[in-house]
């Protein structure tokens, strides 16, 4: 999980870091869990754009994950950890006892020939799955559920975890990465651990082209475009001035840096218990 720096022979690999793949152990996936994706340029069923940047990329896969960790007491022998290009963490090839091959979600220090399970009765090890009223207050979790059996959702990319920090009959307390302290329904369960490859947000691409790969297309500056196109744009020169309009907002009138913009008596506001750190 260390990254590896290019020499500067070019100016694309000057500021270009890449992952090492140390702990990829094969780069052929299993193919029954393969799916193709279809790509949309971000457009929707007419054709029109409603995703702008997008568009290009490479060819990829899908990996189908198990999120929901639901083989129940059957224990799992982790067989490949494999790159996932559709994400930013490792994903981990287990084969149960039964024979059925699943992915998961790599956690930190996972290694080929490891055993996991999941259930209330599981030990408290890395990779092995628990309902939240069985987990010690205090523990590192990741791949939470919100809603029980739906599947993890909360803390699934590389380097995330949240942390157990009480639990009653009904709710379980977690300390969300982002700061913020939630009740999630205490059957809901939780992966033991951190997700694997916490280096990836070190990583530096480099050059525009490490982009076009990944399907982001070039985007342009609201200040540089005409008035027409865009509420900051216009002007002589860099100009900041019109009266207010130049504030940071998007090409629809919408202010950006500050703008609170979740919905006033949300549903979920209840199970907040302290809002997210600035």
């Amino acid at each position: 999980m260390a990254l590896r720096i290019l020499k500067p022979i070019t100016p694309g690999t000057r500021f270009y870091s890449v992952s090492s793949f140390n702990e990829v152990t094969t780069d052929t996936p299993e193919k029954s869990l393969l799916e193709p994706i279809k790509k949309s340029g971000g457009r929707n069923n007419t054709g029109r754009i409603t995703s702008r940047h997008r568009g290009g990329g490479h060819k990829r896969k899908y990996r189908i994950i198990d999120f929901k960790r639901n083989k129940i007491g059957i224990k799992a022998i982790v067989k490949t950890i494999e790159y996932d290009p559709n994400r930013t963490c490792r994903i981990a090839l287990v084969e149960y006892e039964d024979g059925e091959k699943r992915y998961i979600i790599a956690p930190d220090k996972l290694k080929v020939g490891q055993e996991i399970i999941s259930g209330p009765k599981a030990d408290f090890q890395d990779g092995n799955t628990l309902p939240l009223n069985k987990i010690p207050v205090g523990m590192m979790i990741h791949n939470i559920e919100l809603k029980p059996g739906k599947g993890g959702q909360i803390a699934r990319s590389a380097g995330a975890s949240a942390q157990l920090v009480g639990c009653d009959l009904k709710y379980a307390q977690v300390k969300l990465p982002s700061g913020e302290i939630r009740n999630i329904p205490s059957e809901c369960v939780a992966t033991l651990g951190s997700v694997g490859n916490s280096d990836n947000e070190n990583v530096l691409w480099g050059k525009a082209g490490r982009s076009r790969w990944k399907g982001i297309r070039p985007q342009t500056r609201g200040m540089a475009m005409n008035p027409i196109d865009h509420p900051m744009g216009g002007g002589e020169g860099k100009s900041k001035s019109g009266g207010g309009r130049k504030h940071p907002r998007s090409p629809w009138g919408q202010l950006a840096k500050g703008l609170k913009t979740r919905k006033k008596g949300k549903k979920s506001d209840a199970l907040i218990i302290r809002k997210r750190t600035k």
